[in-house]
């Protein structure tokens, strides 16, 4: 924990007079573990934002949903969490994989809208094909596993409140099924798509054009 914080965060706490502060966060509000409240914020949520940096060295930060507890809490030190059907470039996955056994560096956000409250993660990941947890994650492709390094609590008072009004359509169910979703119906994307979706935009009421796909994601329809 007291390297938590480099030389350039430690150079603008100096100029603006925050080190104090910041130091108080280390024992107040950082920890190197998951007690039992922030176990049940993060069991609580139904999408976190993930970051994962690329092998070129840029990050990438993800908007991941499915049901409440998307995120499980084993123990203290340990989270997981499945990968559903997404777009086929495996950005975030890819990233997490190329750690290999000994895992890759990752950053989770949780935030409540509703009643403002947020939490952090730092964690260091693995992917997993065959995992235990696949079964608690119906629908899951794979499953990341991962030892926390620190979590955090942060200040709310930024946070726009907002209403929850549902939950997604396709949020696998308890079969890990789910609708199929408009953009893998575009005419000009049929030849690229993976076998097990070769055939099924017919049964799901046609191809479309860009422009009706467009219209959709518009109309938040897609």
């Amino acid at each position: 924990m007291s390297e938590f914080y480099g030389p350039a965060q430690r150079a603008l706490q100096d100029e603006f007079d925050t080190r104090r502060l910041a130091d108080a966060h280390l024992t107040t509000t950082i920890a190197d573990g998951i007690d039992d409240d922030r176990t049940a914020f993060i069991e609580s949520r139904n999408f976190f934002f993930l970051s994962t940096i690329g092998a070129d060295g840029w990050p990438t930060v993800s908007y991941k949903g499915g049901p409440a507890g998307v995120v499980q809490v084993e123990d203290e030190n340990t989270i997981v969490f499945p990968s559903y059907d997404g777009n086929g470039m495996f950005l975030s996955m890819g990233n997490i994989d190329s750690g290999g056994d000994s895992g890759a560096k990752i950053g989770l956000l949780f935030i409540d809208f509703e009643t403002p409250n947020r939490l952090r993660l730092h964690v260091t990941a693995t992917v997993h094909r065959d995992d235990p947890a696949m079964e608690r994650f119906p629908g899951a492709e794979l499953i990341v596993r991962g030892r926390v390094n620190s979590t955090f609590a942060n200040c709310a008072r930024y946070i726009h409140p907002h209403q929850r009004l549902r939950s997604s359509d396709y949020v696998p169910d308890g079969q890990g099924a789910q609708p199929y979703p408009a953009w893998k119906r575009i005419d000009l994307i049929q030849p690229f798509l993976p076998e097990k979706d070769q055939g099924l935009a017919a049964e799901a009421g046609g191809e479309i054009g860009v422009d009706e796909y467009a219209r959709r994601l518009a109309g938040g329809t897609s």
